[in-house]
């Protein structure tokens, strides 16, 4: 993967964050992202089954299965190969509209494709029931 630092979820959860305490946000980011960013992996090497089992449960009771592989794949196979990613940003917040209150971290990317130079990729990753931090959202714009 050729993105510069981490990312990931395609559920709508990604509109305004509100940031949470500086304390949650630095303990929160780092792992975060290593978590967005392997799963991010999985999606660009097109292992979407995998990607789906890797997800939040959140993201798992919001989208089943089927559709999960029937929606990622038409949307993201016509872009090709990440050529480059940048980080734009990466915020912290405790709550996002249209999802439970929770620990997450909205995470984007200027990211470039072979067949789109230009893309912001918005990956949403949440602290899990079990304490590990994991993909709730996933856009490309």
């Amino acid at each position: 993967m050729k993105h510069a630092i981490s990312t990931i979820g395609l559920l709508g959860l990604f509109l305004l964050a509100c940031p949470g305490s500086f304390a949650d946000n630095q303990t929160a980011v780092g792992p975060a992202m290593r978590a967005a960013q392997s799963w991010l992996e999985l999606v660009d090497e097109g292992h979407y089954r995998r990607s789906y089992k890797d997800s939040s449960s959140y993201f798992q009771s919001r989208i089943d299965e089927q559709k999960w592989l029937a929606t990622v794949g038409p949307v993201r196979k016509p872009l090709g190969a990440v050529i480059s990613g940048k980080l734009k940003n990466a915020q912290y917040t405790t709550n996002l509209p249209g999802a439970p209150d929770g620990q997450y971290v909205v995470i984007q990317f200027d990211t470039s494709f072979k067949n789109k130079k230009s893309a912001i990729e918005t990956v949403t990753a949440m602290l899990d029931k079990d304490g590990k931090w994991r993909v709730s959202g996933y856009f490309i714009k």
